[in-house]
């Protein structure tokens, strides 16, 4: 039984030496995805930041309130590989694309999106026709209609949503 356990011992550390050993590689010169397991339990790391699908419905403000609460905001989207990693993430959690939360708003002024984590607003996946403003739209959401893209909607709607945060 000791032999079993010295051996055991010795598997592992010989395992931890060479995951230290691994060369780092640089993801900006990567043609690879970069999957993060830095990120606390139940988020999703990716170049950098960390993903957590919320599946309660709250309103856009109150799931920003939960996001801060959770060390983040409602989540920034920045490429089109971001918004699909995101999508895997809820996929795998619901087993479809509801719609969800994020954190872009033209509150301030309409037609101006900004993101509530106060990074540029430079990437948009708008479905056809969006965003509309209809009814007082004024907050962004994902998984919108057949395309699946942004869409903006009145604020007060309860949906689930996405916080993000930095690794």
């Amino acid at each position: 039984m000791k032999m079993l356990a010295v051996s055991l011992l010795v598997c592992v550390m010989m395992a931890l030496t060479t995951a230290v050993d691994l060369p780092e590689t640089d993801p900006e010169k990567s043609d690879k995805v970069r999957i993060s397991t830095v990120c606390p339990s139940g988020w999703t790391g990716f170049s950098g930041r960390c993903f957590l699908y919320v599946q309660t419905p709250l309103s856009w403000a109150d799931a920003e309130k939960n996001c801060l609460s959770r060390g983040g905001n409602l989540a920034s989207v920045h490429n089109i590989d971001e918004y699909h990693i995101i999508q895997s993430m809820i996929l795998r959690i619901t087993h479809t694309y509801p719609v969800a939360w994020l954190g872009g708003s033209d509150a301030e002024q309409q037609g101006t999106w900004l993101w509530s984590d106060g990074s540029p607003f430079s990437f948009s996946y708008w479905a056809p026709g969006m965003p509309d403003h209809y009814g007082s739209a004024y907050c962004l959401m994902m998984n919108y209609g057949d395309y699946k893209r942004f869409d903006d909607d009145a604020c007060y709607h309860r949906y689930p949503s996405v916080c993000a945060r930095n690794e």
